[in-house]
């Protein structure tokens, strides 16, 4: 099948951030009280966005987190950003690919709108995402797994869900893409497929994906 949009998740598709921002989020639960190694972190809260985090601590805990919660995560992650963050290797060669075909993208993310433009930079994917191609959790009512945040990146880039294609790394945003209609590869480099169930198809090296979405065949022709 051929697609007209591609909509990627960022953390650990685009940008090699999930390990970075997972031991960021263990270390800082672990100091509000609620001790969390990086390990539980990925396999609690990975592909979540900030609301999932609270409601889980609350409901294992019955405290809630401090309001300023979110604030103080994304500053401490974007600090870490700025010094080792790169992209997902092959990522590049997927994004030309889907430009010299003439094939839409974007993104979705649990992350802030802030957090994914500092990622981008440093990590240099910047001039390869339009603003208006960017899609927060912060747009939308409900984060991952709820299919909110997808049907809205595809009603702004005006493509019906059915012809998009999702490409994530999490149990939650496969979740998320499928209940929106769209077809899912899982890309395996955090997670392996057995962890990433009801995806269209998964992969392990980025460079594989060309292949999958069948740009040299002429995608979407």
């Amino acid at each position: 099948m051929g697609y007209d949009l591609v909509i990627f998740d960022n953390d650990g598709v685009l940008v090699d951030s999930e390990p970075l921002a997972n031991s960021i989020l263990a270390a800082y639960l672990t100091e509000l009280g609620h001790p969390t190694t990086s390990e539980e972190s990925l396999r609690d809260y990975l592909g979540a966005a900030v609301p999932r985090v609270r409601e889980l601590v609350l409901e294992r805990t019955g405290e809630r987190l401090p309001d300023d919660f979110e604030a103080q995560l994304d500053a401490r992650t974007c600090a870490a950003f700025e010094q080792e963050l790169r992209p997902v290797p092959g990522v590049e060669e997927v994004l030309g690919a889907l430009t010299a075909s003439g094939i839409g993208y974007c993104l979705v993310s649990s992350a802030s709108h802030e957090r994914i433009r500092v990622g981008h930079r440093v990590a240099g994917l910047d001039g390869w995402f339009e603003e208006e191609w960017i899609f927060s959790a912060q747009d939308v009512g409900q984060g991952k797994p709820a299919p909110d945040l997808y049907l809205h990146a595809a009603r702004r880039m005006g493509v019906e869900p059915a012809r998009c294609v999702a490409v994530e790394e999490s149990p939650l945003g496969i979740e998320a893409a499928a209940a929106a209609g769209m077809d899912v590869y899982a890309f395996t480099a955090v997670l392996p497929a057995g962890r990433l169930p009801g995806a269209t198809g998964h992969f392990g090296d980025m460079k594989q994906l060309t292949a999958l979405l069948g740009l040299e065949a002429g995608l979407g022709m």
